[in-house]
């Protein structure tokens, strides 16, 4: 009779040290899971990175004024407005084209008619030679 409680204190200890097996190695399965999810998403976050930064330099160079006017060209088949078809404005700065190459950049004030004003129309302003 002196064996039946050792042997209740054995098997209860026993259960307790399977079940604190199988807990640790169900947190060992999700400490493995989320350090692979967490890998997945370090290499998402390098990759979009990356992805940012060359989008960033496409978009600066979509900005440059050499970059507007090869696209304007090519794509879309504009020319330069003919001597007859430029409006000077009063008060308004010489036209750009006129400018030395190393000018700094300024705004470019509205020097063309719209595309479908006759080139006749009068401006108030005045047309160029």
């Amino acid at each position: 009779m002196k064996q039946r409680p050792f042997l209740a204190l054995w098997t209860l200890a026993v259960i307790a040290t399977v079940l604190a097996f199988v807990l640790h190695l169900g947190l060992r399965g999700r400490t493995v899971d989320v350090g692979y999810k967490l890998g997945k998403a370090r290499k998402e976050q390098a990759r979009l990175r990356e992805v940012k930064r060359v989008l960033s330099l496409e978009a600066a160079s979509y900005r440059t004024p050499q970059r507007v006017e090869m696209v304007a060209r090519t794509l879309f088949a504009m020319t330069p407005p003919p001597p007859e078809r430029v409006v000077v404005l009063k008060g308004a700065p010489a036209p750009a084209r006129d400018l030395p190459a190393d000018a700094p950049d300024s705004p470019r004030p509205a020097a063309a008619a719209p595309s479908g004003a006759p080139s006749g129309a009068p401006s108030g302003a005045g047309a160029a030679p």
